[in-house]
């Protein structure tokens, strides 16, 4: 593959960052302190869409926390990041993994029943 004279690969088409989530799994998301299989929850999401754990975002009352980020191309359009809240269901995931896979925040519907655990968290972690 040969490359431009800035190092960009010539003939290579260029992928669009994807929707994504970002899974809190730290001092009570993924813990005992909340019921639920995580290991299957988080095992599930990895499968199925693009995702990272990150560490504790400050919003412990909602766990378990799933935050359904929007792609680069709906960010520029003004699409934000989704925070769903109590996310113990296996079904509530499955919802989230087609959404994402819809094409997520800004250009994909939300499923309705999404709006059960929805929430806006008072302060915002910066690692999200």
């Amino acid at each position: 593959m040969s490359r431009t004279a800035t190092g960009t690969a010539v003939g290579r088409s260029v992928t669009k960052a994807p929707s994504r989530v970002v899974v809190c799994r730290d001092c009570c998301c993924g813990t005992v302190k909340v019921a639920g299989d995580h290991g299957a929850q988080t095992a599930r999401l990895r499968s199925a869409v693009p995702m990272r754990v990150s560490e504790c975002l400050d919003v412990c009352e909602q766990a378990n926390v799933i935050v359904v980020q929007p792609s680069a191309e709906a960010r520029r359009g003004g699409a934000r990041p989704v925070w769903l809240g109590l996310v113990n269901d296996p079904d509530a995931t499955e919802d989230i993994i087609a959404w994402v896979n819809a094409g997520g925040p800004g250009v994909a519907p939300m499923p309705a029943v999404l709006d059960l655990y929805v929430f806006v968290p008072q302060q915002r972690s910066a690692r999200v």
